[in-house]
């Protein structure tokens, strides 16, 4: 039997726990307590890349905010006081990851979708807050199409009130490109201007996944209108804290998807720092490691 290595085992629940679920993180290079507002597995993108099996059913189409709280208090205890690397998923978890570093809104769907998205983040912070873990990140994973409604932007306003950073995907530089990657209905302009609207408030991370399509990676002109879409973000005035360029690392949704090699990886890492002077980070497919 194969096991897949700890970055590669994002089991969408912990034991018996719904909606929340402990990951080693890559990205954030240590422990992520995920949050998953979507059990019912409905987003308004259906990428190409998403490593959740759409073609059956979520579970459930109602979320039981009361549960979700008590599994998200649970796992925090467990993650801060480190009994959690005492269970047998997280008993070979590197001393220098066993660390909590955030409580992160994703799941098997667009989060900022939930109806109820500026109670949860409201009654998350709190928890935290009783537990005096206020180093601990509240990250948004977010493909930023719901910025312009009015609870997400009441939920905005708490995650910037308790260390929160908000991790928004742009992975096109045109609209041919990004509803071929993103399969949506929505206009990529709409996109553009809500990443530009909420980075005028507070520092975004800017999280790309490029991959081979059909054997083909971006071309050339693709991945330089990319870049010129995040000159925009910052010559309209909008802030950028980070890029983070990665690839296919788990099974995707569809078997003509293919991640980049490490070097083509880099090579975008690099045309991001050229071009815009933005700080950027790799991170490669299943075979291989984070580059900080």
């Amino acid at each position: 039997m194969t096991i897949l290595p700890l970055h590669q085992q994002h089991q969408r629940r912990f034991e018996s726990h719904r909606y929340v679920y402990p990951v080693l993180s890559r990205r954030s290079h240590g422990i992520s307590i995920g949050v998953n507002l979507n059990p019912d597995k409905v987003c308004n993108f259906d990428c190409i890349y998403c490593q959740v099996n759409r073609r059956e059913p979520g579970e459930s189409k109602f979320v039981a905010i009361d549960q979700l709280l008590t599994e998200l208090d649970t796992l925090l205890e467990l993650a801060s006081t480190g009994e959690l690397y005492e269970t047998p998923k997280f008993a070979a978890t590197p001393p220098h990851l066993r660390r909590l570093n955030d409580i992160a809104f994703s799941g098997d769907g667009e989060p900022t979708t939930f109806k109820n998205f500026d109670e949860i983040v409201a009654r998350a912070a709190e928890l935290k807050r009783v537990r005096k873990l206020d180093d601990v990140k509240m990250v948004l994973i977010t493909n930023a199409s719901m910025f312009h409604r009015e609870h997400v932007q009441r939920g905005l306003v708490t995650l910037d009130q308790n260390n929160g950073e908000i991790w928004a995907k742009l992975e096109a530089g045109t609209e041919p490109y990004f509803h071929l990657v993103d399969r949506t209905p929505i206009a990529f302009q709409q996109i553009l201007d809500n990443l530009l609207s909420a980075a005028r408030v507070r520092p975004l991370v800017i999280q790309s996944l490029f991959m081979n399509v059909d054997g083909v990676p971006p071309s050339s002109e693709e991945l330089i209108a990319y870049t010129d879409r995040l000159q925009e973000i910052i010559a309209g005035g909008g802030q950028i804290r980070l890029v983070q360029i990665y690839t296919v690392a788990r099974q995707p949704a569809e078997s003509y998807v293919t991640p980049l090699p490490d070097a083509q990886v880099d090579a975008i890492v690099e045309l991001v720092r050229s071009r815009t002077g933005i700080a950027a980070e790799a991170f490669y497919g299943a075979s291989s490691s984070a580059a900080g």
